[in-house]
């Protein structure tokens, strides 16, 4: 066989592909043999049809049509081989030139990744948010802990906003009575946005005993997307009541004796909130900063079947679990159509490039990951999709995803190197130290710009 790489482009390359027929022999040997587990031909016993009978009943053509569909693929990834390179997705391939007993030609137009040259960038210097807990924060923060703990009475008067009323709801579209729109006993606190929209104005101002119905558009049920006229029987209205700032209520909502000891810990608390989001914004600006440093160019198909993708996921993954479709979801993103498009066609391109950077960089430094860091990752990726390490490891190897994890890793290592050579300041002037422990959010960074690109990018010969 002989092969020819001609480079169309970049990000695509077409092979020119010529195979001598005679190494089409083990493909036509297994043509043959798989057309006669297929077919039966009177006089002969199954399986044991002489080729000239096959050919003479069932024509040369088809077996010839068979050995090609095998034979293929083989060739294909020899010549991807041959010529070393890194291929994304699935080629278009196209027989140029055959006839029984002649030679095979074909060409075969795929992408691939494109040369990257890594730049120096241990020049990149970026800003990012101070650490500043303000007394705001603090109370905001101990007023959220009080909600928690708030409790309830029942009061006899007009339902306001901030109290807890014990509803019945029944749920009518066309003048049908939805099987699964009809529910009793549901407590709902009067504001907080958690149930129906129109439901606050219904109740405020009934008192035990009173009705309302209103209109409602149903964010999910067997009318997801539809309004729905909706009946509300309020059967109680209870007051909330916070409890005391004082040592009673540290007492009762945290591990600690006094107010002052539950303060100091709300603000060690926030002050780590604060430096995992300036972890996070450094790392979000470094590679914002690498990727401008690099020329990359990105691959058309890939970079549409990665928008695709994305929009897939959103409408038939995310629209019904929000109860959306995507007129009413561009209503609430205050966008159109074509804004949406070109958004998502940025982000994808972003995924891509920074797959493509981050793998190279991979390479040049030679970044492996071991059994443990691998195990790390998949416990995180575990506790964020909502299942055991057990399952999602099983999920994982089931489906083959196991590079992927991989990869993630090796990148999140990979952006790591980067922001430990990059200067990092905050809107005060004062250097931020990032520490090793940072490491684990630049592989959570990488795998939220990077993840569709994967699903998109194919398999990789």
């Amino acid at each position: 066989m002989k092969s020819a790489v001609e480079t169309l482009n970049p990000t695509r390359v077409r092979l020119t592909v010529e195979v001598p027929f005679e190494e089409l022999k083990p493909s036509l040997d297994a043509a043959y043999k798989k057309i006669n587990q297929q077919v039966t031909v009177p006089g002969f016993r199954k399986g044991k049809i002489p080729a000239r009978v096959i050919d003479q009943r069932f024509g040369r053509g088809a077996v010839l049509e068979e050995a090609i569909n095998d034979a293929l693929p083989k060739f294909y990834t020899e010549a991807v081989n041959e010529g070393e390179l890194n291929v994304l997705g699935q080629p278009e391939i196209d027989i140029t030139e055959f006839n029984d007993n002649e030679e095979l030609k074909f060409t075969a137009e795929v992408d691939v990744r494109p040369a990257i040259e890594i730049p120096d960038f241990s020049g990149i210097e970026v800003t990012v948010d101070a650490v500043e807990v303000s007394d705001e924060d603090i109370e905001e923060s101990i007023e959220q802990l009080r909600e928690r703990f708030a409790s309830t009475s029942p009061v006899e008067r007009a339902a306001a906003d901030g109290d807890v009323v014990v509803v019945d709801l029944e749920a009518t579209v066309d003048g049908e009575v939805l099987e699964d729109g009809v529910a009793k006993g549901v407590s709902y606190t009067i504001g907080s946005g958690q149930l129906l929209d129109g439901i606050d104005e219904a109740v405020t101002g009934l008192e035990a005993g009173g009705s309302a119905t209103f209109t409602s558009e149903l964010k999910g049920g067997s009318a997801a997307g539809k309004n729905a006229e909706v009946k509300v029987d309020v059967t109680a209205v209870q007051a909330r009541e916070l409890p005391e700032l004082d040592d009673d209520f540290a007492q009762l909502a945290s591990e600690f004796d006094t107010l002052e000891e539950l303060r100091a810990d709300s603000v060690k608390r926030l002050e780590r909130m604060k430096k995992y989001d300036q972890a996070t914004q450094a790392q979000e600006k470094v590679l914002d900063a690498l990727l401008e440093l690099v020329e990359i160019p990105v691959p058309e198909k890939l970079l549409k079947d990665e928008v695709e993708t994305r929009k897939h996921n959103l409408e038939h993954h995310q629209f019904p679990m929000m109860g959306l479709n995507w007129e009413s979801f561009l209503e609430r993103e205050g966008k159109t159509q074509e804004e949406y498009d070109a958004e998502v066609e940025e982000q994808a391109k972003k995924g891509i490039k920074t797959q493509f950077v981050l793998d190279e960089l991979v390479k040049k430094e030679e970044l492996s990951v071991n059994q443990e860091e691998l195990t790390e990752h998949l416990m995180r990726r575990a506790a964020s999709s909502g299942m055991s390490p057990d399952q999602f490891a099983q999920a994982v190897v089931e489906g083959g995803q196991v590079p992927l994890l991989v990869g993630e890793v090796a990148r999140g290592k990979a952006l790591a190197t980067v922001v430990e050579g990059a200067k990092v300041v905050d809107t005060n002037g004062a250097e931020v130290d990032l520490d090793d422990e940072e490491e684990d959010e630049t592989a959570e960074t990488v795998e939220a710009t990077t993840d569709e690109a994967e699903d998109a990018e194919g398999t990789e010969a």
